[in-house]
């Protein structure tokens, strides 16, 4: 563990409006998913628990109760090298795992529920089983008020028409734990077989129509805000959980390129934040972008701009991706920042850049941080993949491959 004396000793390509303040390698184990989520441990301290992109590593939890000086406390292995447990969230002394497998039909694939109560020892409580013929289980879950998980999953009883159409917009009972139980479950009309839709007219680069965030807030308990990948974004009703409706759809993909991420609501302001994650290696898929709307009128999304991104000529090539990927998403939790003004978004080599959206019509960045490609990189550049930021401001983010996490202090 590097601890905030060696920060120092970390090599950074750009930094501004932020300061480095510690950085921890996860004890060799810095591949760091799309799962960040900070936990008030009973006895007081403030657990960071982190998924990992890939095996052997389950998930890993950080104290970081002063968090100039990480302490990895617990590390978890996977049962093999064929699933990965790519995103994770927490709720009280509750976390919920997600597994893919690597094809369909392996396990486990599926959400594991654990207490965490005692950070240094995840029991399991219960396994929601998502496997079958056709699945790979789940790439994403969204689990924030202790009663239900959102989840991007496939089933033992959903076949597709394409194999990359696997992953339904599914909703998980969990107010009993040890019993989870699906409540309801939409997928494209379309990407099913038996659907009475036909199929969907794949992109030039087909990543699939699939789901992949399920965002919901307390806010709006009765909505869903879903990225589907080249399906573009959807607003649900989910006023019924046994039947989620569209009440509609933003998707600029095609002419631009498919896989859209996240859609993130701001509800004070009637915005909303649409990200498509870069998937391919210098700037085979560009431009990959982060959209803000006005929504409202919430059954009509219209953009209103995209967030500046750096120079394609000075990062495009760099090494690895480049291009959107993931934001800080407002989890509404009491150890998370909730702003509906400053945007904290990662861009693989690109780094974490954070934007001052009071305009909504011309966001400006503010502050950025691109460390240089870590030891054991697979590329020759920083693939910064996820970011949380606490309640005081403090950021977390972590490399896809090596780097393990960095964390700063906003100076803007």
């Amino acid at each position: 563990m590097l601890d905030h004396t060696k920060a120092a000793d970390v090599k950074i390509d750009l930094i501004s409006g932020m300061r480095l303040i510690a950085h921890d390698p996860l004890a060799g184990f810095g591949g760091v998913g799309e799962g960040m989520s900070l936990q008030r441990a009973p006895d007081g301290r403030r657990i960071l628990w982190v998924a990992h992109e890939g095996p052997p590593k389950n998930f890993t939890g950080v104290d970081v109760t002063d968090p100039s000086r990480p302490k990895v406390i617990v590390q978890t292995e996977l049962p093999h090298n064929k699933v990965r447990s790519n995103s994770l969230e927490t709720t009280g002394d509750i976390m919920a795992v997600a597994y893919q497998t690597a094809q369909p039909g392996l396990q486990p694939a599926g959400i594991e529920l654990f207490d965490i109560s005692v950070p240094e020892n995840p029991r399991s409580i219960s396994f929601f089983d998502c496997s079958g013929p056709h699945s790979r289980g789940v790439h994403q879950v969204w689990f924030v008020d202790g009663e239900f998980i959102h989840c991007a999953a496939g089933a033992a009883d959903f076949t597709p028409r394409n194999p990359l159409d696997d992953q339904a917009y599914r909703i998980i009972d969990v107010r009993n734990p040890s019993k989870p139980v699906e409540a309801g479950r939409w997928w494209m009309p379309g990407t099913a077989e038996g659907d009475d839709a036909p199929p969907p007219e794949r992109l030039k680069i087909d990543s699939g129509f699939r789901c992949h965030n399920t965002n919901v807030y307390p806010d709006r308990p009765d909505r869903a805000y879903v990225g589907y990948i080249d399906g573009g974004f959807y607003v649900m009703d989910i006023s019924d959980k046994s039947r989620p409706t569209v009440i509609s759809r933003f998707s600029p993909n095609p002419p631009f390129p498919g896989f859209a991420h996240t859609l993130m609501p701001l509800f004070g302001r009637d915005l909303a934040v649409a990200s498509h994650e870069c998937i391919h290696d210098d700037g085979f898929d560009w431009p990959k972008l982060t959209w803000l709307l006005d929504i409202r009128r919430e059954d009509n999304p219209v953009p209103l701009s995209t967030l500046p991104m750096p120079s394609f000529e000075e990062y495009g090539r760099k090494g690895g991706r480049f291009g959107c990927h993931n934001l800080h998403e407002n989890p509404p939790r009491d150890t998370a920042l909730h702003s509906e003004t400053l945007l904290f978004s990662t861009l693989f080599n690109g780094g974490l850049r954070v934007h001052d959206i009071s305009d909504p019509l011309i966001p400006r960045e503010v502050a950025a941080f691109v460390p240089s490609a870590p030891p054991g990189a697979r590329v020759p550049a920083i693939q910064i993949n996820e970011v949380y930021v606490d309640e005081n401001g403090i950021v977390y983010c972590g490399d896809r491959h090596a780097g393990g996490i960095y964390i700063l202090e906003l100076d803007i």
